[in-house]
Order: C-alpha cells, then sequence, then structure tokens
C-alpha cells in the first residue's frame, strides 16, 4: 500500500493523489487511452477515503487528464494537457549466446525485420544465466524499450517475475525458442522433442543401431532431445541397445568450456566392447568441438563414426558447413520475432497473447553422415 497520510501538511490529500496520478501518466506508467485502477483499488492502494478519490477523478477530469466513462471506470485522455513520455523506439533482443550455433543469423534477422518498422535493437547476452538476465531486464525496463525478444536462460529456470515485470510496465515480450512457465506471451517454439525424433529416425534410416547424444548440460530442451530419440528407437522393428546419453556440466552453451570433459567421455565411450557408431549433438557448436576430438582419438568423421548436429538453415565455417544437420529456420524465427512485437506495440495483438508459433524442422544433408561399417 501506498500511504499519502504524511505527505506534505499543505496540500489536501485528494490533490498529493492527483500529483501521483498525474505523474504515472506524464512518465507514461499508465498510457493514454488506458483504464485508470477503480475508486474501490485506488481506496486500497492509497488508504484515502472514497469521498477523496472521488474529488481527485472530478479535478483530473476537469483538467483534462482523463474522461470518466459511466459504468466502465475512468481512462486517460488521448490528449493530455502535457506531453507524456513515450518509450524508445528500440526492441531488444536477449539471448543466452551471441558467438556460436544459430544465434549470429537469429540476431541478424531480427535486426534486419525490426529496421524495416523504424526500431533499432539493443542485443543483450545473458552467458545462459539468470542473475544476468535479471540485472538486463531491470536496465530494460529502466530505459523503456518498446519490446523485447528473449531466449530464457536455462541456469536456473527464467523465474516467472523476470518476464512479468517487463509486462507490467507495458513492454511486449515475444519467447524465441521456449517459455517460461507462469507467463502468457508468444512463443516462437523449437519442437525439441521432434528435433531428437527426426535425429534418431535419420541415424536409423542410415542403419546406424548403436546410438550417442551429446548435449550441453541437462535441461528442458536436453531432456525433450533425449526423449524423442528414445521415441525413435522404441518405434524401431528391431531391438536397440540403450543409447549413451552425455549431458555436460557447464550452463556455458560454449563446448570449449567443457572440452576436457568431453575428451574423458569420448576416451571412455570408444573403449567399451560395442561403441555407438553414430553422435547425435544437441548445438552445432557442440558436435564440431566432437569432431576435431574424434580426429584427436584416431576416428574418422563419418568413415569410423557418423555425426549429427543441430542448428540453423545458414551453415557457417569450415566444419559447420560439411556438418551434416537437424535444422530450423532461425531466420523465420527473427523476422517473426520482430513482427510480434510491432503488432502488440501497436496494440493488434494483445501483450499477453499465449499464442504458439511451432518453428519448422528439416535436415541438412552434409558430409558427416554414413552407413557404419560392416
Amino acid at each position: 500500500m501506498t500511504s499519502l497520510a504524511q505527505s506534505g501538511k499543505q496540500r489536501p490529500k485528494y490533490m498529493l493523489l492527483v500529483d501521483q496520478l498525474i505523474d504515472k501518466v506524464t512518465r507514461g506508467e499508465i498510457r493514454p487511452g488506458e483504464a485508470l485502477p477503480s475508486e474501490h483499488q485506488l481506496c486500497e492502494t492509497y488508504q484515502l477515503a472514497r469521498t477523496t478519490i472521488r474529488n481527485a477523478m472530478q479535478l483530473l477530469e476537469e483538467q483534462g487528464w482523463i474522461t470518466r466513462i459511466h459504468g466502465k471506470g475512468s481512462f486517460v485522455s488521448t490528449n493530455p494537457p502535457l506531453p507524456i513520455s513515450k518509450p524508445l523506439d528500440i526492441f531488444a533482443f536477449v539471448l543466452p549466446e551471441t558467438r556460436t550455433g544459430y544465434y549470429p543469423s537469429l540476431q541478424r534477422s531480427f535486426e534486419q525485420a525490426a529496421a524495416l518498422t523504424q526500431n533499432q535493437v539493443l542485443v543483450c547476452c545473458t552467458e545462459n544465466k539468470v542473475d544476468m538476465q535479471g540485472n538486463t531486464i531491470l536496465q530494460l525496463i529502466d530505459k523503456r524499450v518498446a519490446g523485447v525478444a528473449l531466449v530464457p536462460a536455462t541456469v536456473p529456470a527464467t523465474p516467472a517475475y523476470q518476464i512479468r515485470q517487463l509486462q507490467q510496465h507495458g513492454i511486449p515480450v515475444v519467447f524465441c525458442h521456449r517459455q517460461v512457465e507462469g507467463v502468457q506471451a508468444p512463443l516462437l517454439s523449437i519442437p525439441f522433442r521432434e528435433v531428437g525424433l527426426l535425429a534418431g529416425q535419420t541415424l536409423l534410416k542410415q542403419g546406424h543401431r548403436s546410438l550417442a547424444m551429446f548435449s550441453p548440460h541437462r535441461a528442458s530442451a536436453s531432456i525433450e532431445y533425449e526423449a524423442g530419440l528414445r521415441e525413435a528407437l522404441a518405434a524401431h522393428e528391431t531391438a536397440c541397445p540403450e543409447p549413451f546419453i552425455f549431458h555436460g556440466p557447464s550452463s556455458q552453451l560454449h563446448p570449449i568450456d567443457y572440452e576436457q570433459d568431453l575428451l574423458t567421455t569420448l576416451e571412455a565411450m570408444f573403449q567399451r566392447p560395442a561403441p555407438p557408431t553414430a553422435i547425435f549433438a544437441t548445438f552445432d557448436s557442440l558436435a564440431e568441438l566432437i569432431y576435431l576430438l574424434l580426429g584427436k582419438l584416431g576416428l574418422r568423421v563419418p568413415e569410423d563414426v557418423s555425426l549429427l548436429g543441430f542448428g540453423g538453415t545458414i551453415r557457417h565455417g569450415a566444419i559447420q558447413s560439411r556438418l551434416s544437420s537437424i535444422t530450423v529456420d532461425e531466420v523465420a524465427i527473427g523476422q517473426k520475432a520482430a513482427e510480434l512485437l510491432t503488432q502488440m506495440k501497436q496494440g493488434k495483438l494483445p501483450i499477453d497473447s499465449a499464442e504458439i508459433f511451432p518453428m519448422p524442422i528439416n535436415t541438412s544433408t552434409g558430409q558427416t553422415l554414413a552407413p557404419p561399417k560392416k
């Protein structure tokens, strides 16, 4: 609750309330056309009598700050006496990683789409850490950005209150890849389970029966990848061995941070009597490092072991361009995110829309996939 009882002894309480509400309007916290809280809510919030609230509403109406509609409430005037602060025409893109995988292309496509509606873009990297993401969100609220596209951090899982802070300040949010439980906002989803399923089906079709899966760390997405892979194995006509599953120890998406763990795991895996003949890595940059480490162990790709990654449709670099992968159209995700933010900014789409837009997946053939040696 906010009390006005101790604020200024010379001015009536209803005038103090008028001052506070005008301040909220001029700073853009309550925007033109938006409804003010009800008289009952204002009584509870400011600990004032209903008569005081009504006096304040009457004065605000007389001064042209609000319009009162019988049976509906009080609304901020679309033509107030003083200029109202407007949000910056800047969209923020909050990403856990900006260096590798599909993130550079995702960022570029978002920037290009935002430019078409005269919106500049502020790119923020959270390093996949929730505390860093929280600090970033507070800064974006302070800057009063026009909208935020967000790939939520996963270490630990993003709490709902971080996103609600944005929405409560009238800043629209679009989730990319995954949503945050307890928050309603549009989602451009990667169907993680279907990615794992397609990876398993692709490897089985090549004749592989003994498979391994590597992911950066255990999170909701990696659990879904694994479930899809197991679903593909279970549906096959012949029984397949239990897949070898590796979840990295790091919250960082860049695998260089846990290279030694990967090397140790690969060494042990290929010393087994029946090692996997194919590996599915849930991130292209992880697959690239595995490719190099397999060479260090004297194993050839794809002659000795096949390798399948997951990434964007745009293939960069010497290894990624040759890598066989399940792909998602990161350009379409970036463009759609900017489009949805523009619609919410213009009032054409509710800020709490829970619409889900699944992103299609495909396969990039590459050169790292072949039938197992007989």
